[in-house]
């Protein structure tokens, strides 16, 4: 009789070892940027365990930016773009495009900032008149934040789309262009060497500072088919986000994806402050679209039936 249960026990471990173990769905995310630490939640929360948790394994493709993104979802040969700017995004959609906003990637710019070598003349924002001014690529957040900039301080600088990070440095440094762009934390190393110097920050941007400047995208098929697998990952995306800022390990996770040196990835969340990363509604959406009609990425205003249809954030699971 005193065996029995170790046996009964055993029977039991048995049939579950024999189980097959629960599927993961994939989603093909494209990720702008790599590198950045807003974009990174796809590849921080897959490393952390979290997206597999809820059921997902993701396939991330890292682009130059937010419009090859979406060009990506319109395809079909991604599920899912993050940090893709919300003014190429409402501008596809009027175009006939079948995306779909699923969440807010980046309220605000606060980790975008505009430089150029210590031996240039350029000094101050005013100063950028009649130089070329980079961004990554037409109808990025990076793009919409320069206008908005060159709005605000009324100068007449020649924006030039130079694609990523990497690339604008070396054209930055190589004097191919005056004034270079990026997303911290990249290029922080070469601040504090005094390799380049500051003169813009997305912080300067005061248009952009309670308004939704980058979003996460699908595609209409998508969201029709696969709702409740969109509604898992915006939950595994908000635990990945509270993981980030408030757990150490992420920012090991986030050191050895970025290669960025320890004394770089320990100021980042001093320049992306958690708040900026609320992904569960798009905020000022009467200026997006205002701005939108400004900068002809749309011909007219969306009407009130045109938003809700654009805006469908999945309920998370």
């Amino acid at each position: 009789m005193g065996i029995r249960p170790y046996i009964l026990l055993a029977a039991c471990l048995g049939i579950l070892a024999s189980e097959p173990a629960v599927a993961q769905e994939t989603l093909k995310v494209a990720v702008p940027q790599r590198g950045a630490w807003d974009t990174a939640v796809a590849e921080l929360g897959q490393r952390g365990g979290i997206f597999k948790k809820h059921g997902l394994s993701l396939e991330i493709l890292y682009t130059q930016g937010g419009p090859e993104s979406i060009q990506a979802v319109v395809s079909g040969s991604m599920d899912i773009g993050t940090g893709v700017g919300v003014s190429a995004a409402v501008g596809a959609f009027s175009k006939g495009a079948p995306i779909r906003l699923i969440g807010s990637e980046m309220i605000g710019s606060p980790d975008l900032y505009w430089y150029v070598r210590p031996e240039s003349p350029i000094r101050k924002i005013e100063d950028l008149a009649g130089k070329t001014v980079g961004y990554s690529q037409t109808g990025s957040s990076s793009n919409a934040a320069l206008l908005e900039l060159l709005k605000q301080y009324k100068v007449d600088a020649k924006p030039v789309a130079l694609g990523g990070m990497q690339a604008t440095f070396t054209q930055t440094m190589t004097g191919q262009v005056d004034v270079g762009w990026a997303a911290a934390p990249f290029g922080l190393d070469a601040l504090e060497e005094g390799k380049i110097r500051i003169v813009a920050r997305g912080t300067d941007v005061a248009a952009l500072q309670s308004r939704t400047v980058r979003v996460n995208v699908t595609s209409l098929a998508v969201l029709g088919q696969r709702r409740a697998a969109l509604g898992r990952f915006m939950a595994a995306y908000l635990e990945t986000v509270d993981w980030m800022y408030s757990d150490p390990a992420a920012l090991m996770h986030y050191a050895d994806y970025s290669g960025l040196p320890e004394n770089i990835v320990q100021r980042v969340r001093e320049f992306i402050p958690k708040a900026s990363m609320a992904p569960q509604q798009i905020v000022g959406m009467d200026e997006i679209v205002a701005d939108a009609l400004r900068t002809k990425f749309i011909a007219e205003p969306l009407t009130p039936a045109q938003i809700k249809e654009l805006v469908q954030i999945p309920i998370p699971q």
